[in-house]
């Protein structure tokens, strides 16, 4: 199962999901699903500018776990 651990990376860097959307330009209701893991299709642009953001690597933000 892949995991989206965006909460942890938000606090790691001390920043609410209002100030990442402002920093990606992505809008607050996007950021929220990747936040809350109600993404199925996972965007790479997307992903892409969250990394540039938070200045971290996808697996930084992306978990793998076997179920």
């Amino acid at each position: 199962m892949i995991r989206i651990t965006l909460d942890s990376a938000l606090k790691n860097h001390n920043i609410s999901r209002y100030e990442l959307a402002k920093r990606t330009g992505i809008r607050y209701h996007i950021i929220d699903n990747y936040y809350k893991n109600k993404v199925i299709r996972y965007d790479s642009f997307i992903l892409n500018k969250i990394c540039m953001a938070l200045d971290c690597n996808i697996e930084d933000i992306i978990k793998f776990e076997k179920e």
